[in-house]
């Protein structure tokens, strides 16, 4: 059984991280959730939950407003083929969310270390970072320090990159995702 924020929480505590979180209306697109955003210090998380050929499952976690060209993130991953979004079914399967939900925080989840957690350098180097606690009825902020830290506890050690911006505006170019 997937893990519930409630479980979060107590996981966060145990490992003595504090985290401040802001119920909200549901939110399931980086559009809609500009009004909480406000609202709220620190940098904001955009999530992909990405798949390769061969069936290799990415977490993908960027600032908000990071357009991602998943043409030529696929290489630096070492991704087999080109990347296309892992379904709903396996999202919930994996990582215990559904759409809209998608968070770091869902790492807890994947007791199997299925996933690669993949971190933008830029969201990384914000002081505090938010994002949904499995759940997208609220935002939970923590130190980006905390969030590496929280990630290594679960079994996933994040890779840090520098995420590639799309060359020109395209099919390969996400600025809303």
């Amino acid at each position: 059984m997937a893990a519930t924020d409630t479980d979060l929480f107590g996981f966060l505590d145990a490992l003595g991280i504090p985290v401040e979180t802001h119920e909200h209306a549901p939110v399931f697109t980086v559009g809609e959730s500009g009004a909480v955003k406000a609202g709220i210090p620190g940098a904001h998380s955009k999530n992909l939950f990405l798949k390769d050929r061969k069936g290799r499952l990415f977490l993908v976690a960027a600032g908000h407003e990071t357009a991602i060209d998943l043409k030529r993130l696929g290489p630096l991953l070492g991704a087999t083929g080109r990347l296309s979004f892992g379904s709903p079914d396996l999202l919930l399967e994996v990582l215990g969310v559904r759409p809209g939900s998608v968070t770091a925080f869902a790492a807890l989840n994947d007791t199997e270390g299925r996933v690669a957690v993949i971190l933008d350098a830029a969201l990384v180097a914000s002081e505090r970072v938010n994002a949904h606690p499995l759940r997208n009825t609220a935002t939970t902020g923590i130190a980006s320090a905390d969030l590496l830290r929280f990630l290594r506890a679960t079994g996933h050690e994040p890779r840090i990159l520098a995420l590639p911006a799309p060359d020109c505006a395209g099919p390969a170019a996400h600025p809303s995702l």
